[in-house]
């Protein structure tokens, strides 16, 4: 199957009032895990790449080109996406690698500054035919969209959406990026209130979806409240890294022989597997089957 296009992914999400899974890949087990993740739920995924995990792996271009290769092999629609770039020109790199979608993370900045450059890169997107994603915090916020107690202002947001042009935006509802349990508390009258704010504020007069990042420290019943509420995308890492290196621990706590690392991966590779088909099954809940 070709790659799938993240704005069909998520206008289709939106339109239904159900969420996509977007996921982490850490190394090219998770991109593997990921993809058949997705297969045995049949449902779509994104797979994501951070600007963090490409400098890990020495550069956007070999986990870029790995991960699409897996992609394209899904018999299930897959999209891959760059997330949480905060260098202008590693989003350019991902548009000529045939990224289909992208992420400007302007959250640590000035307002007018981040709309300023925010805006620059979505036209470059929009020129390549790229999907874009921003972040959008609090005026003047200078700890990220995703700090403890930083929410996004409704009409910022939808001013912020208008003066960039971006298709789909990271919000700050109470979520924080890579905690290791799940009891943060969502403002879920907020996320209600933030998608009133963006319907018909996309190009041609749609609306433009909401994404929650940080949602490895969400619960489930708070993650399926979020999405009825008029979350589309919704971004998970730390949670599945966390079974991928429980597996690892359990493998090598079994036997202190095993060297043989492929011994002790595919066990991790399957356990994030399972964890993630479960999370593509939960967000994929239409509003009154739950």
């Amino acid at each position: 199957m070709t790659l799938a296009s993240a704005r069909d992914l998520m206008r289709s999400a939106a339109a239904a009032g159900t969420g996509v899974g977007a996921f982490n890949v850490i190394h090219l087990e998770t991109a593997e895990a990921l993809v058949a993740a997705s297969e045995r739920a049949e449902l779509p995924v994104i797979l994501q790449i951070s600007q963090n995990c490409a400098d890990y792996h020495g550069g956007l271009e070999p986990i870029g080109w790995a991960t699409l290769a897996v992609a394209r092999r899904a018999t299930t629609p897959v999209a891959v996406h760059l997330d949480h770039a905060e260098r202008p020109e590693l989003v350019d790199e991902a548009i000529e690698l045939g990224f289909g979608s992208v992420m400007f993370d302007g959250g640590t900045l000035d307002y007018d500054e981040n709309v300023e450059i925010t805006a620059d890169v979505a036209r470059r997107a929009r020129a390549a035919g790229v999907y874009i994603e921003a972040e959008l915090g609090e005026v003047g916020g200078k700890d990220g969209a995703h700090a403890p107690g930083v929410r996004t202002d409704p009409d910022e947001a939808r001013a912020f959406v208008e003066a960039t042009g971006v298709d789909s935006l990271a919000v700050a509802v109470g979520s924080s990026h890579a905690m290791l349990d799940r009891s943060a508390s969502l403002d879920i009258e907020l996320i209600g209130r933030l998608r009133a704010a963006l319907r018909g504020t996309g190009r041609n007069g749609g609306d433009v979806p909401l994404v929650l990042h940080g949602s490895s420290g969400v619960s489930d019943e708070v993650i399926a409240q979020a999405v009825r509420a008029g979350m589309t995308k919704i971004n998970v890492s730390t949670h599945l890294n966390g079974f991928f290196t429980r597996a690892i621990r359990e493998s090598l706590a079994a036997d202190d022989r095993l060297v043989d690392s492929r011994k002790y991966l595919s066990p991790a590779r399957e356990a994030v597997a399972e964890e993630a088909a479960r999370m593509l099954r939960l967000f994929a809940v239409t509003p009154g089957q739950e």
